[in-house]
């Protein structure tokens, strides 16, 4: 497995070595000897969502204590992934990272805690999955405007299908961030 550092300390563009032949493809998904090379990391939990095209989810994240790591990925289809990075000290505060992540390319992300995360499907019928470093605490998740003025994202889409949730993200601006 080929793992990228991008110009934002500890988020990693991980790319497998696929195998493919006549009978199809094989890969090895995660590897945590691999990933413990670079971060120390446990993963508790997986969750998936199946999504049309134009769905746009996101920027979520939970609040200290209850932080996730996560190693993102898609199955099926493809999405254009967005991270911002909420971690005060670090030079990148405020700043996001873009990367299509696709069946086809089979990159994945490694996204620490302290980042909001989004994404956009490109096609109908797009599985995203993705490995959590802690659960799910509903109470601790919060919502970043993904249309945000400050953090101006191109989300290379206008008609963008967005749940009421993430209609009401709070404002960059507005935001305190709890993470160091």
């Amino acid at each position: 497995m080929k793992i990228e550092k991008t110009f934002i300390n500890n988020l990693l563009v991980l790319q497998p070595r696929v195998f493919e032949d006549n009978r199809g493809y094989f890969f090895e998904s995660y590897n945590k000897k691999a990933l413990e090379k670079l971060i120390k990391i446990e993963f508790i939990q997986d969750n998936e969502s199946l999504s049309q095209k134009n769905v746009l989810r996101g920027l979520h994240f939970q609040a200290p204590p209850y932080s996730q790591d996560k190693l993102v990925r898609v199955i099926s289809g493809s999405i254009l992934d967005i991270v911002v990075d909420l971690r005060k000290k670090e030079k990148t505060y405020g700043k996001y990272f873009a990367i299509e992540l696709s069946a086809k390319n089979k990159k994945q992300l490694f996204i620490p805690k302290g980042f909001a995360h989004g994404f956009l499907t490109l096609e109908n019928n797009t599985i995203f999955s993705y490995k959590c470093s802690d659960y799910y605490h509903p109470e601790s998740e919060e919502c970043i405007n993904c249309f945000d003025k400050y953090l101006n994202i191109d989300w290379k889409a206008s008609n963008v299908i967005l749940s009421e949730k993430d209609k009401k993200g709070m404002n960059f601006c507005d935001f305190e961030s709890p993470f160091k």
